[in-house]
This record gives C-alpha cells, sequence and structure tokens, in this order.
C-alpha cells in the first residue's frame, strides 16, 4: 500500500483484513531505489498506489530496476493496472537485477516474480463503489495465531535501507487496547493525527484505540504547522497525537492568541524532548502528556502519564509495585566503549552482561521467551541476519534471550526512565562517550536556537569523531536563505554550550541550516550531515554555512578551506 493519509487508506487496510490479506505498509516519501527495495523484500504480487504516488511508478523507472511490462496492462478501469516481470532475488544490489526477458527453463522461471501494480483515482473509487457489497467467508480469514503476520510496517531507513518489521496479531491488538484503557479513550472523543498512517504510532497506536473505544479521529494528510491547529479546532479534538519533533515545530511557530482556543484534553505520543516538554504544556494549555516508548518490532513499550512537572522529560515510570511486576521482563545493561558497533560488556568470569545501576547509562533490553522467540519477536520479514542481530543471549542467566531495543537510557531512583541517545549516534571523542540527545537539549535551550542536529565527524590525524552540530536559528523562518549569524549571537551559543557541557562534549562546529532533513515522522536523519562532515565546500554548496570553536578566541568563528587544508596537513591539532 503506498497512499497519503487519507480515508481510502483505512478502508484499504481494513479490506484487505476482510479477505485475509497481509498489507504492507509503504513510507509514501519513497522513490527509487529505496521504494523499488520495499516491493521486493515484501514479496507482494499487488501494489496499490493513490494518485500521488503514479509518477514514482512510470514504466521507465521500473525497468531501470530490473522490472518488464508484460502485455497484461488493463482491467475495469482503462488504465488502472499495470504488470510486470521481476527478478525474485532481493538481496541482490538492485543495480544486478537484470531483466528477465527470456525465461526456458523450470528453474529460471522460478526466478521470476509478477507484480500487479493499480492505481487508485476518482474512476476506480466510483467503480468499487458500484460493486454489490460482498462478505468473504470466515475460512478465508481464519487459522490466525497471535504471533502470525497481520501486517509488514517498515523501519524508518535512517542508517540504511527500510527493513519490513512484522507486526503480529498479537501485538496489534494488545497495542491498541492497552492504549484505548490506559488513555481512557471515550466514545466522545475525537482524535486528530497528522502522523503518517504507514507508521505503527498512527495506525496501530492512534487509529486501533480510538476505534475501539468508539470514538472518532480526525485525519489530516500530511503534517504541517500552518494546518495543524485549524485542523485540530475544526474537528474539535480532543487529544493530538505527535512523534519525533512534531511539538518542537509547532512551538516554533509564531505565538497566536488562538493557542489555547482548542478542545484538547491531552496530547500522546513519543519522542517528545525535555527541553520543550514543559513550555509546550504551558503554551498551548494541554493537560497531560501520554508519552510512550516503543518500536514496531519491539515485543513490549513503557509509558509515561504526565499531568504535572514531576516526571517531565522521561519516556516512562515504573513504581514499587509495577517495578515487581516488570523488572523481570526489562533489564539495562552497560556498553563496552571500545567496540564499533558497541557491545554489552560482559562479567569476565560468568559471561553474563553487566546490570546498569541507578542514573547509569546502558542499553535497554526486554525479555523473551529463549526457547520461542517468535512469540514476541517476529523479526524481519525475509531478513534472518537482521532479525537475530536483535536478539542477545546470556544477559542474566545462561540461556536466556532478550530483545535489543539499540537505545542508551537510565533509570533513576524514582523509577523514571530518560532516553540518552540511539547506539549509534553516540560518538567517542577525547576517550570520552559523547551523547548526541544530551548536547542537542543544551543546544535547544539557547534563545537563539530553534533546533539542534548533533553528529559526530571524522576530522583528519584525529582519533574518535569530533562533535558537530547542525542547528536552525529562530531567524531562518522569515530568511529566504540561510541566515548568516551575528557575532553575538555565534559568541553567546559558544558561552552557553561551554557553560553547560564537558569540553569533550562541546561541539567544535557548527553547521548553520535553514531546515533540518527529517523522516515522514518528523525524526531528524543525520547521514547527509555526516557525508559532508567539515568539508566546506560540500556544506556551502547544499546552501548552508560551517563555522568552528576557534582554538584561540573559545567562541565560533567562519571555517575556511584554508582552516581545513591546515587540519589536513597535520598543523593544527584540535
Amino acid at each position: 500500500m503506498d497512499f497519503v493519509n487519507s480515508e481510502v487508506f483505512i478502508w484499504v487496510w481494513f479490506g484487505l483484513w476482510s479477505i485475509g490479506a497481509k498489507p504492507a505498509f509503504i513510507n509514501y516519501n519513497l522513490t527509487g531505489g529505496p521504494l523499488i527495495h520495499t516491493l521486493k523484500t515484501s514479496s507482494a504480487r499487488l501494489v496499490l498506489v493513490d494518485e500521488n504516488g503514479k509518477e514514482k511508478f512510470q514504466e521507465s523507472i521500473m525497468a531501470e530496476h530490473g522490472f518488464e511490462a508484460t502485455p497484461s496492462s488493463t482491467n475495469q478501469a482503462e488504465g488502472n493496472r499495470t504488470m510486470y516481470g521481476y527478478g525474485s532475488d532481493a538481496s541482490q544490489p538492485l543495480q544486478a537485477v537484470q531483466k528477465q526477458t527470456s525465461l526456458s527453463s523450470p528453474e529460471d522461471q522460478a526466478k521470476e516474480r509478477k507484480l500487479e501494480i493499480v492505481f487508485f483515482d476518482k474512476r476506480l473509487e466510483n467503480y468499487i463503489l458500484s460493486l454489490k457489497p460482498n462478505r468473504v467467508p470466515n475460512s478465508e480469514r481464519g487459522n490466525q495465531q497471535r504471533h502470525n503476520m497481520a501486517m509488514l510496517i517498515y523501519t524508518s531507513g535512517t542508517t540504511g535501507l527500510p527493513k519490513a518489521a512484522i507486526m503480529s496479531w498479537g501485538k496489534a491488538s494488545m497495542g491498541s487496547n492497552f492504549t484505548s484503557r490506559w488513555i481512557g479513550l471515550k466514545a466522545t472523543d475525537v482524535l486528530y493525527t497528522a502522523m503518517p498512517l504507514y507508521h505503527s504510532a498512527a495506525s496501530v497506536l492512534g487509529i486501533g484505540p480510538i476505534l475501539r473505544a468508539g470514538g472518532a479521529v480526525c485525519i489530516s494528510q500530511r503534517f504541517s504547522h500552518k494546518t495543524f491547529w485549524p485542523e485540530v479546532r475544526a474537528s474539535k479534538a480532543t487529544l493530538i497525537q505527535y512523534v519525533g519533533e512534531t511539538c518542537r515545530y509547532l512551538h516554533s511557530a509564531p505565538p497566536s492568541p488562538l493557542d489555547k482556543q482548542h478542545h484538547v484534553r491531552a496530547a500522546f505520543g513519543n519522542g517528545l524532548r525535555p527541553d520543550v516538554w514543559e513550555s509546550f504544556k504551558t503554551r498551548f494549555g494541554i493537560e497531560t502528556i501520554y508519552e510512550f516508548y516503543s518500536a514496531t518490532e519491539a515485543p513490549g513499550g513503557l509509558f509515561n502519564k504526565s499531568t504535572n512537572n514531576f516526571s517531565a522529560g522521561a519516556f516512562a515510570r515504573i513504581g514499587s509495585l509495577a517495578n515487581l511486576l516488570t523488572g523481570v521482563t526489562l533489564a539495562i545493561v552497560r556498553m563496552d566503549p571500545n567496540t564499533s558497533p558497541p557491545e554489552p560488556l560482559r562479567h569476565p568470569t560468568t559471561g553474563l552482561c553487566q546490570v546498569c545501576n541507578v542514573d547509569e547509562t546502558g542499553e535497554l533490553l526486554f525479555k523473551l521467551d529463549a526457547e520461542n522467540i517468535e512469540q514476541k519477536f517476529q523479526g524481519y520479514f525475509g531478513n534472518d541476519k537482521a532479525t537475530s542481530s536483535k536478539v542477545l543471549r546470556n544477559v542474566k542467566t545462561k540461556g536466556d534471550a532478550y530483545f535489543r531495543s539499540g537505545d542508551l537510557v537510565k533509570k533513576d531512583k524514582e523509577g523514571l526512565f530518560y532516553f540518552i541517545d540511539r547506539i549509534g549516534d553516540t560518538f567517542r571523542w577525547k576517550a570520552e562517550n559523547v551523547s548526541t540527545a544530551e548536547v542537542a537539549d543544551v543546544l535547544g535551550k539557547h534563545e537563539s536556537i530553534e533546533e539542534a542536529n548533533i553528529y559526530g565527524v571524522q576530522v583528519p590525524h584525529h582519533d574518535g569523531r569530533a562533535g558537530c552540530a547542525a542547528i536552525v536559528l529562530k531567524s531562518a523562518s522569515s530568511a529566504s536563505s540561510t541566515p548568516n549569524p551575528s557575532s553575538t549571537t555565534l559568541k553567546s551559543i559558544a558561552e552557553h554550550v561551554q557553560k553547560n557541557l564537558p569540553g569533550f562534549a562541546v561541539p567544535l562546529w557548527l553547521r548553520i541550516t535553514r531546515e533540518m532533513h527529517t523522516t515522514g515522522t518528523n525524526k531528524q536523519q543525520k547521514h547527509t550531515f555526516q557525508k559532508d562532515g567539515i568539508d566546506v565546500q560540500a556544506v556551502e554548496v547544499q546552501g548552508d554555512l560551517l563555522f568552528w570553536m576557534d582554538p584561540k578566541s573559545k567562541t565560533y568563528e567562519r571555517f575556511t578551506t584554508a582552516q581545513l587544508k591546515q587540519i589536513e596537513e597535520g598543523g593544527l591539532k584540535l
């Protein structure tokens, strides 16, 4: 399914379930190689596309990636259907998959798959509505177990090509049922979501819970801070959903006398950063924040209902009683900073993982049934290597098994859980671990900075990675190009980070950008910035500006090709 948010998305989704088919939700922002990758790894025979995505599936584009159109290309709605044949080995590089035009042997025929693409438009929708309703027998949907696949939902692909995470019936049912009860949804509630339905946050934890409660949902086609509140007010929504940096973008818009003129009693989602948590609640008059922690493929989740500032910034809180029930299913383990990627530290004699103390950072793990991993973790469809990489053995006892979240967290003495960083995002500089999330939170509190994205960059003749901060200035919203900050602003930022961060964590470079790179769920992307590194020309060709912490003045100044050359020649040590 390649659809933007709409009522048609939901009817098609539930319609597929009603005939026993399994939908695979595609990120509608994908094009080219990543899009073709999702089609092939899903093993789908049918692709349903809305009008917005038609251009991505032109025959010339499909041909570039090994798809050959077949003669049968029309149906009741003329021109809405195309058939393709393609090589079945999705593990091969996309460029290496060749068109198979003459398949003579049975072996060759087995290597070719058929793919039908159907484009939805008003003609096709009207044709479908003209058909006589037909209920498929229950037998077509039978023999399903809780751990069986209900749908495929792809990971965001921030560090590589998207992986198809298997969403089981049990997880979809339990997730929507728990969320509905946890938030206390009622039949009178209206949920507003502008989050993409191809993501489990909006579909499984948004649509599912509100329908269970008998409430209504208002779906926006896509997120925009300009349309968000007008649509919330028009729909009289009582709940709003956020993911990633959504709340920061809303908070960055100019204040309005209408900010508190709405019916919203609560906001729920995941990824609300600590530096905007309280100010967002105060400005928009939001009574309660329902923050949760989970992942599509994770076997469990954690939750924080926050009505005051006690648990502000925490993604979960577990009291003494709850800890007795859930403590055995979770673990936070120490990581070895000298391994790449980081691996858990193990006891030298027992070989078991070292469990973190209170207020100590480590990777969050969820317990699995060691004898039946699939019961809670169904893994990634057709990707055994990626699936096995998420399972960690011999954690607390010999032979046990845990799901690796890939996230660094810490728990305080009050039972509050705080997100620290993604394991792949943390980098080492001056023999110390630098948390990108911690640095971003500090920069986000500076009065001139709207948003900060922290990453490590390689520096010639230096070990590890130095800190670089891509920042959006508050003045960027009214500028036609990337604004050049004043020396006063640069000095103020330098003083701010040096005061609030340890020396090794202070970003040595600032990249001033007009707009941040994000995923469809408003999560920051780093790979484009990291690829450019401290290459002045690569940064400036993108329309951005590069500054560095001058070793002499201890403030941020413009970084030049001459200074880069000096570093490359080993004439300057940081």
